[in-house]
């Protein structure tokens, strides 16, 4: 800008403001105390606009903002932990808010609008949520560690049809994982004779086993709890297996969500691997 029109502009400002903010002498133009604060006011003003601009940009790639999830609290065992590191790396400036819950109310929750994703035991229908199965692992049999067939490397699932079962809990529109269980059990020719169901905690139902109770079938991962006094077998024959899945509402178009699904399905997770017996 040519001289003549700045002295103009800044006169004009001087008299918006009501103020002085250079002194004008022979000796040339200084700042006014008033005028050192206006330069250093808008300095602060054009960082904040651009840092602004720079937030902007990256929640619209995804990059940046909130995200909510619920999960079921076996999901924490081994599919959560690598998904959560790998999206934490990766987007530094998301912040994730995790809930735990029940699976019926991770579907409430998402379409009450107050978490964007959820993980729960699949198979779940209902036409106004997007399904995708993350992690596929086999059913494995916890026994107590005194049973008579917990010497065996390998059980059928037939021989179990006069054992006492613990069973988990049931939800209204969501068979999850109670689904899969007594489905595997009816495929080898009997219903579960459960002696205590709607066990919702896979901590539960292995303390449960540890104390005699009954047996089980949970997830393979939930070997990884180690609990003393139960005793985990491959179940041979029909190999059951569990899916876990995210859930999200179809019409969420948001960017952050993008990207949390984006890095869950590149996030490697063991499929229908065959875990050996352990105690």
């Amino acid at each position: 800008m040519a001289q003549p029109p700045l002295s103009s502009q800044i006169k004009k400002l001087e008299e918006e403001l009501g103020v002085q903010l250079f002194e004008r002498s022979s000796r040339g133009v200084q700042t006014t105390e008033a005028g050192e604060l206006l330069l250093e006011e808008a300095r602060r003003i054009f960082t904040l606009v651009e840092g602004t601009e720079g937030m902007v940009r990256r929640v619209g790639h995804g990059e940046a903002g909130r995200l909510t999830l619920g999960f079921v609290p076996s999901s924490s065992d081994e599919l959560l932990p690598p998904i959560l590191s790998n999206f934490g790396e990766r987007y530094p400036d998301v912040d994730l808010l995790l809930r735990e819950m029940r699976p019926d109310l991770i579907v409430q929750r998402l379409h009450e609008g107050q978490i964007d994703a959820g993980f729960l035991y699949l198979p779940l229908e209902d036409p106004s949520l997007e399904v995708e199965c993350v992690s596929r692992e086999p059913l494995v049999l916890a026994l107590p560690a005194k049973h008579p067939l917990s010497s065996e490397e390998r059980v059928d699932l037939t021989s179990l049809a006069d054992e006492p079962f613990i069973l988990p809990a049931r939800y209204r529109r969501v068979p999850g994982l109670y689904g899969q269980v007594t489905t595997a059990c009816r495929q080898a020719g009997f219903t579960p004779n459960a002696v205590q169901k709607d066990v919702w905690l896979m901590q539960t139902i292995v303390g449960l086993v540890a104390g005699g109770i009954g047996v089980a079938l949970v997830p393979a991962s939930v070997q990884n709890l180690r609990r003393r006094g139960v005793v985990y077998k491959t179940v041979r024959g029909l190999s059951p297996s569990v899916e876990l899945g995210i859930v999200w509402r179809s019409d969420d178009r948001g960017a952050v969500l993008r990207s949390f699904l984006q890095v869950t399905r590149e996030t490697p997770q063991n499929r229908d691997e065959d875990p050996s017996g352990t105690t």
